[in-house]
């Protein structure tokens, strides 16, 4: 990951103050850096979301100056975590406005001043800079406003999960979510746990979105749909000849998803025989195709994914211990929807206006709702998904899916 350190004298100066710059535009940064050094600020720089929330981590500084957009995270939900990670930092955007509240440094003109200066300095602008250290929404731009306004966000404004992937306000769907948000950044491996239809997949795209791997691939690999004798071909490559029928060298999935991220699906259904070769890829990051003498090193993050009790399959012998150690080294777990049902209005407007998007959108009657809310769902999330499909094709041309039109699974 590249970052810069940048100093008045080559060192840290006496008395001076941290700051870390989460900006795309690297001519902005370049002039923001110029400013604060000659302030005698330590700056450092990110290019993105990720990179600025791993660099606060090791960095600890006295404030963070954000663009008004970011490649990787949407800003408000930026600077929300922010705040909620780190609620004495002094929090500055450059998009005009100022919002009341939160830390102030004692040095927070000098950073004002630097912000005017890098926008005066941009050909053809005249800058303005904004402050947010309060509300977990943007009160938006606009035209120009007269520079240091200050303002407060709408009221009620909330931030639910804050993540694109993820419907719902849940307590269990935003503590999942500030997980997901805590080890993006890292390379660490992440075991998603969780039953089948709760959206595994989508928790494992949340994690790589929010990276600084964003940018690679997402390689995904369903370990119970590869049938066992092809699985470590399939996983590892292979090459001509290597078995009946290999008649051509293959990349397999690892090595296809260096410098991004692997998402292993059903990892419970990887054979025990299997597990040890991908015990020693996990632990020194090297890998051998299939038939080939060569041993090759990838940078790969790997998640895995199961709705099986690894911990009980080890015990039972059928999964390694040490295999189920090394992929839990951060686990999270994905709610059940009987468990966060107050989300449940909000998923229903979720897929049916995604339904909308193709066909005239629909809306659902109050007893079809409730009829949802009187339901079990023991396939959760993608179950739900499917009844409302259902639903959307048994109402015909009629504009509303009524309790008539709500049926789970095959009418007996």
């Amino acid at each position: 990951m590249a970052t810069n350190t940048i100093t008045a004298a080559g060192g840290q100066a006496a008395g001076a103050r941290s700051v870390v710059l989460a900006c795309a535009d690297v001519s902005l940064r370049e002039r923001l850096r110029a400013s604060l050094v000659g302030l005698r600020w330590q700056v450092r720089e990110a290019a993105g979301g990720a990179e600025a929330i791993e660099l606060m981590e090791t960095a600890r500084p006295e404030a963070l100056v954000v663009d008004c957009w970011l490649p990787d995270l949407e800003v408000g939900e930026f600077t929300g975590m922010i705040r909620m990670m780190y609620p004495g930092i002094d929090l500055l955007r450059v998009d005009g406005v100022v919002e009341v509240g939160g830390a102030r440094s004692p040095r927070r003109n000098e950073l004002l001043h630097a912000l005017r200066e890098a926008q005066d300095d941009a050909p053809g602008t005249a800058g303005s800079v904004a402050m947010v250290t309060s509300s977990p929404a943007s009160s938006g731009v606009g035209t120009r406003p007269p520079l240091m306004r200050e303002a407060r966000a709408p009221a009620g404004s909330g931030l639910g999960t804050g993540l694109a992937e993820m419907v719902g306000a849940s307590t269990a769907m935003v503590e999942l979510a500030r997980m997901i948000r805590l080890v993006a950044p890292k390379s660490t491996t992440v075991l998603i746990e969780g039953e089948t239809g709760t959206g595994k997949e989508v928790v494992a795209k949340a994690v790589h979105r929010l990276s600084a791997r964003s940018a690679k691939s997402f390689t995904v690999l369903n370990c119970a749909a590869i049938p066992e004798s092809l699985l470590e071909a399939e996983l590892f490559g292979h090459t001509r000849g290597a078995f009946t029928g290999a008649v051509q060298s293959r990349t397999g999935r690892i090595e296809a998803a260096h410098g991004g991220t692997l998402f292993l699906d059903e990892i419970g259904e990887m054979p025990i025989a299997l597990q040890a070769k991908m015990l020693r890829f996990l632990e020194c990051g090297e890998l051998q195709r299939v038939g080939d003498n060569e041993v090759m090193r990838v940078d790969v993050r790997v998640i895995a994914a199961t709705h099986q009790e690894l911990e009980r399959k080890a015990g039972e012998g059928t999964f390694r211990l040490d295999l189920y150690h090394r992929l839990a080294v951060f686990p999270v777990e994905v709610p059940a929807l009987r468990d966060r049902m107050e989300d449940l209005p909000a998923l229903v407007e979720h897929f049916l206006e995604a339904m909308g998007r193709d066909s005239p959108r629909k809306r659902l009657s109050v007893e079809g709702m409730m009829k949802l809310m009187g339901h079990g769902w023991p396939g959760n999330v993608r179950e739900l998904m499917h009844v409302l499909e259902r639903g959307a094709i048994l109402a015909g041309d009629e504009p509303e899916i009524g309790a008539q039109d709500i049926r789970f699974g095959r009418k007996r």
